[in-house]
């Protein structure tokens, strides 16, 4: 007996182990996928970038300069290599951390960056951490009020919220809070380059209720899809006919079973944050990487647009990577 007590738990340890195995065997692909995504991306980055229109040593030196200081200037940037051995270089420097110098100020990308990104950064966390208890408060209600007056409100707005764009929602919180109606806060937020973000809460106020808006109208009905889901399974109703009280059925049962599909879907947010985050900051003036990116574009200052552009893509990957391993790992918890 007690042979095969040991034989039983070697066999499954065992099944532990391949099964462990297998996890990160499928984590180490997508992580090899991810990388050769993102040095596809830095190649279509740097490719669609030369192919703008303009010649950057005009931007540079004016349409008045000589063709002698014209190609001197182009010797100087490596602009006269052949594109490919133009791209290696690049993608060198970014490997070593040199992420080129900029063309409209002379300043190295990353010290230009660097104080953008900080502010970008503030700006998304806030509004993601506003965004998550909102959205389970909100997707909970729903989904306890299923088919209820709130609910039918609830979906026919957040219906109507994700269909209208950052832009269009920022810009009608200008008009009410900003302008003409009530003006409570800045339409603008502008920040100074050496001063933290929250130094200035009410430049903050618009822009991170414009991303929260949106994001809480998407997340809270995946809450409420989740939250109705758990509510109707089995082991729920097992716990009702036992006689459990409803808040610890509510919060010893149904919400920790709720939640684990809702994290990586948090992430999956985080990730459309970026894009939305370039809109917002543009609209508002606020001095991130969205606005840096809108600036670059209007120079034509490339190494900037190559280092923002390649700075979004990679955080998309990142994001949308965790929600991967997170929705690996929830699964993997409901299988044992």
């Amino acid at each position: 007996m007690t042979e095969m007590i040991a034989l039983s738990r070697e066999r499954g340890g065992g099944a532990v182990r391949r099964r462990r195995r297998r996890t990160m065997m499928r984590w180490g692909g997508k992580l090899l996928q991810g990388i050769i995504t993102l040095l596809l991306v830095s190649l279509l980055i740097f490719f669609a970038t030369q192919a703008m229109p303009g010649d950057v040593a005009k931007v540079i030196l004016g349409v008045n300069a000589t063709p002698e200081r014209l190609a001197t200037l182009r010797k100087e940037l490596g602009l006269d290599a052949p594109l490919l051995q133009q791209y290696l270089t690049w993608l060198g420097g970014i490997l070593r951390g040199d992420w080129g110098v900029s063309l409209t100020n002379g300043a190295p990308v990353a010290d230009t960056l660097s104080l953008r990104l900080r502010n970008s950064l503030t700006l998304g966390a806030l509004a993601l951490v506003i965004m998550l208890p909102i959205s389970l408060v909100i997707g909970v209600v729903a989904a306890q009020r299923k088919d209820r007056v709130f609910d039918k409100l609830f979906m026919g707005g957040s219906m109507v919220v994700n269909a209208v764009p950052e832009f269009v929602l920022g810009t009608v919180l200008i008009a009410l809070f900003g302008t003409t109606v009530f003006r409570i806060f800045p339409p603008v937020s502008l920040i100074p380059p050496a001063d933290m973000p929250w130094w200035h809460p009410l430049a903050l106020v618009l822009p991170v209720t414009t991303l929260v808006i949106g994001g809480v109208a998407y997340l809270s009905r995946l809450v409420r899809v989740s939250f109705i889901d758990v509510m109707n399974s089995e082991f729920i109703q097992t716990a009702q006919l036992k006689g459990l009280s409803t808040r610890r059925i509510l919060y010893r049962h149904a919400l920790p079973n709720a939640l684990a599909p809702i994290v990586p879907a948090a992430s999956l947010v985080a990730a459309f944050l970026i894009g939305g985050t370039v809109v917002v900051e543009y609209l508002f003036s606020y001095p991130g990487i969205g606005l840096s990116l809108v600036e670059a574009v209007g120079n034509r200052d490339l190494p900037l647009i190559q280092a923002v552009v390649l700075i979004i893509a990679s955080a998309y990957f990142v994001f949308n990577f965790i929600a991967d391993l997170l929705s690996d790992a929830g699964t993997g918890r409901r299988k044992e």
